[in-house]
């Protein structure tokens, strides 16, 4: 999906949030989805790849992540966290967006490894008061560790996290294990989705 012009830009800020994700999903099928032979940051193999930067990094792609999972964010949370690296932009796009839609959300960043250096903190940006809700965010869910270390983080740091919302599930045994650990999972997209979707615009096969 190519935006060229003010007009579409700002199309992207007023339209209504099924034919968003419709745009979204597009952008995932020709960006972001690859076939293949791949190994996953698990050490799992896979015939596919979804690269979730190409589409939170994209500025129209952003924009859209921003608006779709807001919606989906809870009145009640004070803020959206996520494990560095893939989450850094989605936790910038909601809380940025929050803000153009009067929603006050701290975006939080939490390391894999404890900052090596001044206050060697595990999670960046203002600290919160005890007990504050946050909500995680992951842009492609497989096993569902990642997100999960951010969450036992966040929980050590005192705040209340219960919910996680992705772009992607790959239906690998993700959402099963976030609901063994007692937490709300939602996902814009499937991986059934972007398959389907990516046969319907012929891209298969494609360079």
């Amino acid at each position: 999906m190519t935006v060229s012009n003010s007009a579409e830009i700002t199309t992207l800020t007023t339209l209504p949030l099924p034919e968003l994700r419709d745009r979204l999903l597009d952008l995932f099928c020709e960006a972001a989805y690859k076939e293949g032979d791949f190994t996953l940051s698990s050490g799992q193999k896979s015939t596919y790849y979804i690269n979730g930067k190409q589409v939170t990094l994209h500025a129209q792609g952003g924009l859209m992540v921003g608006r779709l999972l807001l919606a989906m964010v809870p009145e009640a949370v004070t803020a959206v966290a996520g494990l560095t690296l893939g989450a850094d932009p989605m936790v910038t796009a909601v809380s940025v967006v929050g803000a153009y839609e009067q929603r006050s959300l701290t975006p939080l960043i939490v390391r894999k490894a404890a900052k090596g250096h001044g206050t060697q903190a595990f999670i960046e940006g203002p600290t919160l008061a005890p007990g504050a809700v946050v909500v995680v965010l992951e842009d492609v869910v497989t096993t569902g560790q990642s997100a999960w270390q951010a969450v036992e983080r966040l929980r050590l740091a005192g705040y209340t996290v219960d919910t996680i919302l992705a772009l992607v599930d790959r239906q690998q045994g993700g959402a099963e294990f976030y609901g063994h650990k007692g937490l709300t999972f939602e996902s814009l997209f499937t991986i059934a989705d972007i398959q389907t979707h990516f046969a319907t615009l012929g891209l298969r096969g494609a360079p």
